[in-house]
């Protein structure tokens, strides 16, 4: 009897040992390291939730410049030049250009030139005052903004020979060819407004002395300016005056008539 309880015993102590070796094995090691795995876990929702929030950021500042470049600045004008006039570019120096902009003002962004002397500007019917008056365009097939002062409508040709030297006396010289052209422009410009007087064709010499002057601002409501084609002779001095031919350039928004006349 006492053999058969030391044997229960002994079984029963085998059975106790081999307990806590199976518990022993299927516990973790290290307590902290589980909790710290379910912490870094944690740690990188937390990431994907800050860059989510870092693309919410960058679609906002895409809206924004869609809108800034979008929106004009500056009052329609109803009086600003009619859809499908064509202009010439005017009072622009030859060795400058007229900058077609993205929107009015002169602080936009320049999408190209268009030479000082174009004459295939085409007014798209859209006018804004900011206060200068800023009007929609195309050129060569490009849209954009200009500042209106420098279109015109181009007008009838006429010879200013006479008219010209019978302001000077009779005779008029210089000591080169674009001196004579200022001369010629000094004599038609106006006083009072004083006018703005711009060479936009260098001169050239062949066997005649040429010159292209533009003269803005006359005072009359309808014409813009005039544009001076003139021609020299040479001399021993230099050049004296051959001819004159001048065009008008009408006001872009009252308009030429079939003959050239600036309404």
């Amino acid at each position: 009897m006492h053999h058969e309880m030391s044997a229960i015993v002994l079984h029963r102590g085998l059975l106790l040992l081999v307990s806590l070796t199976l518990v022993s094995a299927c516990s973790p090691s290290d307590g902290t390291s589980s909790s710290s795995s379910t912490s870094s876990t944690t740690s990188e929702q937390t990431t994907t939730t800050a860059q989510t929030t870092t693309t919410g950021m960058e679609q906002t500042t895409t809206t924004v410049a869609s809108t800034t470049s979008t929106t004009l600045r500056g009052d329609p004008v109803a009086g600003g030049p009619t859809r499908g006039s064509v202009f010439w570019v005017v009072g622009v120096a030859h060795d400058d250009v007229l900058n077609l902009r993205v929107a009015p003002g002169a602080d936009q962004t320049i999408i190209l030139g268009i030479p000082p002397t174009e004459d295939s500007v085409l007014a798209l019917g859209e006018t804004r005052a900011l206060p200068a008056w800023w009007t929609r365009v195309e050129y060569d097939g490009v849209f954009g903004w200009v500042h209106l002062s420098y279109l015109a409508f181009g007008g009838a040709t006429t010879d200013m020979t006479s008219e010209v030297l019978a302001r000077t006396g009779g005779t008029l010289e210089a000591a080169t060819m674009a001196d004579l052209g200022l001369a010629v422009a000094e004599v038609v410009a106006s006083e009072d407004p004083p006018s703005d007087i711009v060479m936009v064709v260098p001169a050239t010499i062949g066997d005649l002395g040429e010159v292209t002057f533009d003269v803005i601002g006359l005072g009359d409501d309808s014409v813009r300016g005039i544009r001076l084609h003139v021609f020299g002779a040479q001399t021993g001095a230099g050049f004296s005056l051959k001819s004159v031919e001048g065009t008008a350039l009408c006001d872009p928004t009252r308009g030429v008539t079939d003959d050239g006349l600036c309404v």
